[in-house]
């Protein structure tokens, strides 16, 4: 089946249905869309996503011709349903008899979104904003032609990218359904962004969040604790709230910094140039950034396997005091209760401080701790290899 809106455009050189290599943890159910590949900048010092990886715009009639494919296969998935009620693996199986080896991704990408809900699409890759607006406007258009149903159409961006780009086409985006924006903020400091190499300063970051907020499009932005190590850690944590305070953006994201060996902040930390901060020094640069949010209406997100504290989540300002208070009663902890926690939360045994007082749980993580012969001491170089496996 091939839509009427690119029936004018060539698919000449059309390899099938492709897919990025990341998304946002919220984005997990998605149907993922691909319109560029890797990322147009690709400098960030402590970023290993796509190095090595060359960045190219696809094709407009090739994104066009994934989003058909998909859409015949959610159409037989949604006619299936509607006639039985479910989706069983004898439905799939017939349904996928007629899948050529180059429609089984769009094959397999529909299976997944149906699995999930099918509610939210997520276009790929690191920065899709960075394509023409009117090829991003076409792709929009014929996302919710297909998907009328779709609760949310969402896409990562640079700051950089989006303070260069006209209003009227923020606005024009808005009205043609994409819904929101992920900003890899990181930090709100220039000292740290320079050194980092992010490519935007302070001002480009509020510059982009004031425009993608008065565009009417929900911002994601997304925050680095100990990103400025141990020298620009108080500097780091104080902008990056003032920063954020002057955009006020929907969501606030925490992402733990995590060191893998191949980036190259890596050589940096390695020869000692970049003294990362421990778990507890961690800790209490994060409750001097949440202290200093002030005037603004987001919701905090600690939703990733790198945060120690999962239940640092909650809307400003009325759950302000709860979220800080999460961090005091560690910080609190005798330094053995907090080497249990921190071993625990890094093996996916804790999601929460409370789970302390689950005997069970807490046996586990003990155990751990003696057999690997974790302590006080070393526990920090053990959860620095724990966080580098969920990269």
């Amino acid at each position: 089946m091939r839509m009427s809106t690119h029936s004018k455009l060539t698919t000449d050189g059309y390899q099938g249905f492709e897919q990025g290599p990341i998304r946002p943890p919220s984005e997990a159910d998605s149907l993922l869309i691909r319109v560029t590949r890797n990322c147009p900048w690709n400098r960030c010092r402590f970023c290993p996503v796509y190095k090595g990886r060359r960045f190219s715009l696809r094709g407009l009639a090739h994104v066009l011709e994934d989003i058909d494919r998909v859409h015949r296969y959610v159409t037989a998935i949604r006619e299936t349903v509607a006639e039985t009620g479910h989706v069983s693996p004898r439905d799939v199986q017939h349904i996928g008899e007629a899948v050529t080896p180059r429609d089984d991704g769009a094959f397999q990408a529909a299976l997944h979104w149906q699995a999930g809900g099918m509610r939210s699409i997520f276009i790929q890759d690191a920065n899709s904003l960075v394509i023409k607006p009117a090829d991003l406007r076409a792709v929009l258009d014929h996302l919710r032609r297909c998907f009328p149903w779709v609760e949310r159409i969402t896409s990562y961006a640079r700051s950089h990218t989006v303070a260069r780009i006209a209003d009227a086409d923020l606005q024009a985006f808005a009205a043609a359904g994409l819904n929101r924006i992920h900003i890899g903020l990181e930090s709100g400091s220039d000292r740290v962004l320079t050194r980092m190499k992010k490519g935007v300063t302070k001002a480009g970051h509020i510059k982009a969040g004031q425009k993608i907020k008065q565009a009417g499009i929900q911002l994601s932005e997304y925050v680095m604790p100990g990103l400025g190590g141990r020298e620009l850690s108080r500097d780091h944590a104080l902008e990056t709230a003032d920063c954020l305070n002057q955009i006020d953006p929907d969501f606030i994201r925490l992402r733990t910094l995590a060191i893998p060996n191949h980036t190259e902040l890596y050589q940096d930390f390695d020869a000692g140039r970049f003294e990362k901060l421990t778990d507890r020094e961690m800790a209490e640069e994060t409750l001097l950034f949440l202290e200093h949010l002030d005037g603004i209406t987001s919701t905090i997100k600690s939703d990733h396997i790198l945060n120690l504290f999962q239940e640092v989540d909650g809307r400003l300002p009325e759950d302000k005091a709860a979220m800080t208070a999460v961090i005091r009663k560690f910080l609190e902890l005798a330094p053995e209760d907090q080497v249990v926690y921190q071993v625990g939360r890094r093996l996916g045994l804790f999601t929460r401080l409370a789970d302390m007082a689950r005997p069970d749980r807490r046996l586990r993580a003990e155990q751990a701790c003696q057999h690997y012969g974790i302590h006080a001491g070393n526990v920090d170089q053990t959860v620095d290899e724990l966080m580098k496996r969920f990269i």
